[in-house]
C-alpha cells in the first residue's frame, strides 16, 4: 500500500448511472453522445452501482485524525469536454475527488499503476483483466439491485475466498478432479497457508485502516463469504492467521446461494470470481466480478 494510503481508481460508469448516455453512444455514435453530454452538463448524473461504496470510503477521511488516508481517482473514457458533466456531478454529490484522467475513448487502465491504486473498479471487463494482469485488485462492476444498507455509517465489504483473496490452486483441484479430491487436499494441507490472490493486498489495506480505530469503533467491517464448508474451512482460517489479517465475519456456505447471506451482512460490495455467484449476489448488493483464475479461463 503506497504511503499507507488506500487508493481506489474507478470508472465514471461505475460511479454514476451513464446507461442512457451510453445507449446514445451505441445507437447514434460519438458525436451525438458528445452533444448530449454538453447539452446536459449542468444536470447531475444519478448514482451508479459503486456510488455508495465510494461515498463511504471518502467518509472514512472525516473519521481519521490527521491527513486523509483514502483517495478516489476517476478514470474515464470520456474526453475532457464531455467529462465536464462528470466533474459537475462529483461536485453536486459533494464527493471529495480531485484527480482524474479522461482518455477520449481509449482504455484508461494504464494509469492505475502510476496512481498507486490498490483497487480498480470498472464496467469494462477488458480493462479489468488488464489491471489484474498488472497485479492490481480489480473487478467488473455489474448492474445490481443496490438496496438500502442496514448500516448507513459502517462500510461493509465482502469477499469470496478462492481466486479472490486466495490463489485458485485449490479451486483448480476441484474443477479438474472433483469435490472429494478437493476435500482430501484441503485436509492434507490444512496447516499450509494458501498463496495470495488478487485481493489479498486490498484486504490488507483495509486492515490497516481498521487499526486506526478501536476494535469496537471501526467503521469498516469485512466478511469472507465462501462456498467452502467443513472440513475445508481450516486451511482458510489458518491462511488468514498466517497473513496476520483480521476478517470480521466468515460464512462457510457449502454451496448454498450467496445472495441472501450478503443481504443479511449488509454488504456495500461483494467480490467473486464466479459468474453464478455474482448473479446471485447482484440481486441484493453491489457486485464486482473478478475475472481471474480457472473459472474464467477460456476452454
Amino acid at each position: 500500500m503506497a504511503n499507507n494510503h488506500l487508493v481506489v481508481a474507478i470508472s465514471s460508469r461505475a460511479l454514476f448511472d451513464l446507461d442512457q448516455s451510453h445507449q446514445i453512444y451505441e445507437q447514434q455514435g460519438t458525436q451525438a453522445y458528445c452533444q448530449y453530454q454538453i447539452e446536459n452538463e449542468d444536470i447531475p448524473l444519478q448514482p451508479g452501482a459503486a456510488y455508495d461504496l465510494v461515498k463511504k470510503l471518502l467518509t472514512l477521511n472525516t473519521k481519521i485524525s490527521g491527513e486523509p488516508k483514502v483517495e478516489i481517482i476517476l478514470l474515464s473514457r470520456n474526453s475532457s469536454d464531455t467529462g465536464l458533466r462528470i466533474f459537475n456531478s462529483i461536485q453536486h454529490h459533494e464527493l471529495a475527488i480531485s484527480r482524474a484522467v479522461f482518455t477520449s475513448g481509449s482504455s484508461p487502465y494504464r494509469y492505475v499503476v502510476p496512481f498507486g491504486a490498490n483497487l480498480f473498479l470498472s464496467t469494462s471487463p477488458e480493462d479489468v483483466r488488464k489491471a489484474l494482469d498488472a497485479g492490481i485488485a480489480a473487478a467488473t462492476i455489474l448492474p445490481s439491485n443496490v438496496g438500502e444498507n442496514s448500516d448507513k455509517e459502517q462500510l461493509r465489504i465482502a469477499f469470496d475466498g478462492d481466486a479472490v483473496l486466495f490463489s485458485d490452486e485449490s479451486e483448480r483441484i476441484y474443477k479438474e478432479h472433483g469435490l472429494q479430491a478437493f476435500t482430501d487436499n484441503e485436509q492434507q494441507t490444512a496447516k499450509s497457508p494458501l498463496s495470495g490472490g488478487p485481493f489479498k493486498d486490498f484486504l490488507m489495506a483495509l486492515n490497516y485502516l481498521q487499526t486506526e480505530f478501536g476494535e469496537d469503533e471501526t467503521p469498516i467491517r469485512t466478511a469472507l463469504v465462501t462456498a467452502r464448508s467443513a472440513p475445508a474451512h481450516e486451511r482458510v482460517i489458518r491462511t488468514l492467521r498466517a497473513w496476520g489479517i483480521r476478517i470480521d465475519e466468515a460464512i462457510f456456505l457449502g454451496g448454498m446461494e450467496k445472495g441472501p447471506f450478503l443481504k443479511s451482512f449488509g454488504a456495500d460490495i461483494f467480490f467473486d470470481d464466479q459468474q453464478g455467484h455474482c448473479d446471485s449476489a447482484r440481486e441484493h448488493v453491489a457486485t464486482g466480478h473478478v475475472p481471474h483464475g480457472i473459472a474464467n479461463e477460456k476452454v
